[in-house]
């Protein structure tokens, strides 16, 4: 437990002292809950035992007094509550502010092997799962020690010989529980919090592929990988409450026996020569009273399983987030010019066998288009990206006007990159927001420009609220296409001198093509550019195109050049030329 509240209190900063006097609070609270079932004791035990005129006991005395315990210990129960939630409350929002504050450090390609739902179902609802450990259950430990201490303490001080009949039960329901919490248990919950984390992941994946799953009229079991994680969830908990049904029918038993081993022993009492009046209050108060201790073991229960669930949430998050941001140099150098050379360049992507890409020589001289073409899986997305530094190569390096990229500061470099890739990327937030990601400085005449220039002009006419217009609010979505020249429009607001293009016109249909690379020209004008292409066509007036087959450039020169050798580019040509060509 110490060690997972040490985890925990990194992230509480300035209420560090706040958990502490929560569960004070608590401790006291446990023993104030034991005063009105003993003032209660003390009326039953008057009642029975008074002759006379009833106003001359203590009994409204004792009445009184046990309603004012009750009072405060409701009053100390809420401030130990709402000093835990505070507690809480900080920590959720630290371990997922934190948590994206390291992402944020992390190398950009370390999002390209990572599952989008798993790293939501991580930081989000795992980070939640510390919540009713701190808020609830930690300010319970002390009443769960104090008040079953105090308890035992009071069954013996009253009658030692009921007392030791109320064990009987106790005993049991101990030993059952702590069967119960057996720590091999803690292997179950790790499944089970695997079981989760991967159906998450899986359903988001699934939402994402619904409209492939409609128009191809597959059902679930397309996506079988979902299923399967489904199925798994639910033998993994039908398991477990078949291994649990036997211990726990028992516990509730034992927990629910006290009256069975007190009356027949209050009998033979009473037989035996005590005092019935006393001995009937005795049970009524241990009757009352001892079913405290089970409802407190339960509790510890519940302690040791949210524990464990706390210490691994923190342990995902901690281990999802614990990745080693790129290294930064000493020495921060600025690039002059923006020509790009490849140096001998080879990659290799963490546990794969073999080079991504290997021994690459490439450069793009400023101001120039250089077209990447080549199967897919060949390379060239993987040499785009070395560019701004989603990863670093393993041999060689990239540079850019002569000064390696790993030799620039980060801002620096991602200042003088523009990317527009096939995947584009909308946040729900207004237009003109996302328009401001690529210059937040940027006045309105120059926002216009850059959607003139990207061809966006009628998209923003036809919206409801023109730029103000919330995308995926009140129904007000973009086809890909418009998002694309959307991105496009961002791009050239950035006006950065390096850019970047995997794909931009993939997804597009032929009007949406067609504009999007009227933007095209506008935003490379200029510019040094590296392209990335299936669609020959789009390549074909680059100032030089590179053929890359299994992580090597095979071929190089400009479109007439390459189809002159008749090597590679000629072969892909006329295959491209016929498929275009084909017709139903």
């Amino acid at each position: 437990m110490f060690k997972t509240l040490k985890r925990l209190g990194a992230y509480m900063e300035g209420r560090r002292l706040v958990l502490p006097c929560s569960v004070g609070l608590s401790a006291v609270n446990g023993l104030l809950s034991l005063v009105p079932f003993i003032l209660l004791w003390l009326v039953v035990r008057t009642l029975l035992t008074a002759e006379g005129d009833l106003s001359d006991t203590p009994v409204w005395d004792y009445a009184l007094a046990a309603l004012v315990v009750s009072v405060a210990n409701v009053l100390l129960y809420f401030a130990a509550l709402m000093l835990s939630h505070l507690a809480a409350f900080r920590i959720e929002t630290n371990m997922r502010r934190k948590a994206m504050q390291r992402l944020m450090r992390a190398p950009l390609g370390y999002f390209d092997s990572q599952n989008t739902g798993r790293m939501r179902k991580i930081i989000d609802e795992d980070s939640g799962q510390t919540h009713t450990f701190v808020a609830h259950l930690l300010p319970d430990v002390a009443s769960c020690v104090v008040a079953p201490i105090g308890i035992i303490v009071l069954l013996f001080a009253v009658d030692w010989q009921l007392g030791a009949a109320a064990m009987i039960p106790l005993v049991g329901a101990i030993g059952i529980m702590g069967y119960m919490m057996n720590p091999k248990n803690n292997q179950f919950q790790r499944l089970y919090l695997d079981a989760q984390e991967k159906m998450s992941s899986e359903a988001v994946e699934y939402v994402r592929g619904i409209p492939v799953v409609k128009v191809f009229q597959q059902t679930v079991f397309s996506f079988k990988r979902f299923y399967d994680s489904i199925v798994s969830y639910r033998d993994l908990v039908i398991k477990c409450t078949l291994v649990w049904r036997t211990p726990m029918s028992f516990y509730m038993l034992a927990v629910n026996a006290f009256a069975f081993i007190l009356v027949p022993t209050a009998i033979i009492l009473i037989g035996h020569g005590g005092d019935t009046s006393t001995i009937i209050a005795d049970v009524i108060l241990y009757v009352v009273i001892a079913p405290l201790i089970a409802s407190n073991l339960m509790k510890a229960a519940y302690l040791s399983q949210d524990l464990f669930m706390a210490n691994e949430a923190v342990e995902r998050l901690e281990r999802l987030t614990h990745v080693a941001p790129l290294p930064k140099h000493d020495d921060p150098k600025e690039a002059e010019t923006f020509d790009i050379r490849f140096n001998d360049v080879s990659f290799r992507y963490e546990g794969a066998e073999k080079d991504a890409v290997s021994h690459i020589n490439l450069t793009i001289p400023e101001g120039k288009t250089v077209a990447l073409v080549g199967a897919s899986g060949s390379g060239k997305t993987t040499l785009a990206r070395l560019i701004p530094r989603f990863w670093d190569v393993r041999e060689g390096s990239v540079s850019i006007g002569d000064v390696d990229v790993r030799e620039m500061n980060g801002e620096e470099l991602m200042r003088n990159v523009s990317f527009v890739f096939q995947n584009t990327r909308l946040f729900k937030t207004s237009l003109i927001d996302n328009l401001r990601y690529g210059n937040p400085d940027a006045t309105m005449e120059e926002i216009n420009r850059a959607i003139d220039l990207s061809q966006s002009r009628e998209i923003i006419d036809r919206l409801p609220q023109g730029l103000e217009t919330v995308i995926g609010a009140e129904g007000t979505y973009l086809s890909g296409g418009e998002q694309q020249r959307i991105v496009l429009a961002r791009a050239i607001l950035k006006d950065a001198p390096i850019v970047v293009l995997d794909e931009a016109t993939a997804f597009a249909d032929p009007e949406n093509e067609h504009l999007i690379r009227q933007a095209l020209a506008h935003l490379t004008r200029g510019k040094t550019v590296l392209m990335i292409a299936h669609r020959l066509t789009t390549v074909q007036d680059a100032d030089s195109i590179a053929v890359v087959d299994n992580g090597e450039i095979v071929e190089r020169g400009t479109h007439e050049e390459l189809l002159s050798r008749k090597k590679q580019y000629y072969r892909m040509w006329n295959e491209y030329q016929q498929s275009v060509s084909w017709k139903l």
